[in-house]
């Protein structure tokens, strides 16, 4: 197993995920993610394990359908030896009946060979 990247990697690694993230870029996500790379997250009460480039493409369908306005606040990166963490608070509105979303959260990320290898996603309604 590798070390994992410095603190000055991690940034890097970050700010290219994100910009691919935010657009759907399946490619530019998986220059920076390892191709087994599993992206975790409760959906609806159940745990969802997303793995392979075509299960994550069909998951930003899927959550385009639900969400609209979706941004992200206060975002704060922590750096542990082993894992980096985002906090943050996001703010949505549900597409289906125009409710307001405001959830707080937290993610783990694990890395491998220099990329992302996992995104582990708390969440919970904020207040």
């Amino acid at each position: 197993m590798s070390a994992a990247p410095s603190v000055a990697e991690r940034e890097a690694i970050f700010k290219a995920f994100g910009r691919a993230f935010f657009k759907e870029d399946l490619d530019a996500l998986y220059q920076v993610v390892t191709e087994d790379f599993v992206w975790s997250a409760v959906v609806d009460g159940k745990a969802r394990h997303i793995r392979g480039r075509q299960a994550v493409g069909a998951y930003f369908a899927e959550r385009r359908g639900l969400y609209e306005n979706v941004r992200f606040h206060d975002v704060i990166y922590h750096h542990a030896p082993e894992a980096s963490f985002m906090t943050f608070r996001l703010t949505a509105t549900n597409k289906a009946t125009g409710a307001p979303v405001d959830e707080i959260g937290v993610e783990r990320y694990t890395f491998r060979d220099g990329k992302l290898a996992v995104k582990d996603v708390y969440l919970k309604p904020a207040g």
